[in-house]
């Protein structure tokens, strides 16, 4: 029985860690704290969860260079709750500086920055799976712009995630070309969803709008969308608009900025 309970623990601390860098400590504290108190868990490590989360490791991460994304700016904010409560937004000062800016800047347009996935808050080089290249606080996934059934301009997204919901899919050669060079994980978000909304269709102008706001922070060095969504964004005179490799997943679901 306690061997087993020795898996379980293990378990947890190395699924926590690996999906929130800090969840897998947090755990273990939690461990000493209930025994020593003899509370609960279940009432322990949320508890001290949200005190890691919003109390202790912001000041410990610009340490390390990084800072928190805000958490309650509705001109720049994360799809949902999870990317924060999982440490997943954290970026260099200078990316975040960048984002306000250009955040603030796209107001009297009616675009709004919603983010997906950024970085953790701590070490140069820890990765941030299922990414490639999330692991040094200069790189952040943000989501395109979207109208309704009935063509007004929405804040909403098709997907939960934020991820794995494709624009113009049909017209995506590379996927086909990266998936027949044996790249299977190419199309995997679509896995990833945890719910679409289908009545949302990519709103072209804003989101074009967003791409070049995002390319104007001084800092930026690069952007990746699919090729196809490069060129019927008109964005094919764009140096920095790039094609991120068969080596990742596609990008015509999401932007990928990334900074100097």
């Amino acid at each position: 029985m306690k061997l087993l309970k020795l898996i379980g623990h293990v378990f947890i601390i190395t699924l926590l860690t690996v999906v929130t860098q800090v969840g897998g400590l947090i755990w273990i504290v939690t461990l000493l704290i209930s025994h020593k108190l003899k509370k609960k868990k279940r009432i322990v490590f949320p508890l001290l969860y949200l005190v890691f989360n919003l109390i202790i490791v912001p000041p410990i991460a610009s340490y390390f260079g990084r800072e928190q994304l805000p958490l309650l700016n509705q001109n720049l904010k994360s799809i949902n709750w999870f990317y924060p409560l999982a440490f997943r937004n954290y970026v260099v000062p200078k990316l975040k500086q960048g984002l306000i800016k250009t955040s603030e800047n796209l107001t009297s347009s009616n675009i709004s920055i919603t983010y997906l996935d950024a970085n953790f808050p701590f070490i140069e080089g820890y990765p941030l799976l299922p990414h490639l290249s999330h692991n040094d606080g200069k790189k952040i996934d943000i989501a395109f712009m979207y109208i309704d059934e009935l063509g007004k301009q929405s804040d909403k997204k098709p997907s939960t995630s934020g991820y794995g919901a494709f624009e113009n899919s049909e017209k995506n050669y590379t996927s086909k070309i990266c998936i027949e060079k044996g790249n299977w994980h190419y199309n995997f978000t679509k896995y990833l969803t945890f719910g679409i909304n289908n009545k949302l269709k990519l709103d072209s102008n804003r989101t074009t709008q967003l791409i070049k706001q995002l390319l104007s922070i001084p800092s930026s060095e690069k952007l990746f969308i699919e090729p196809h969504l490069k060129q019927s964004l008109g964005l094919s005179s764009e140096s920095k608009v790039r094609f991120h490799g068969c080596g990742a997943v596609r990008h015509d679901d999401h932007i990928h900025l990334q900074m100097k």
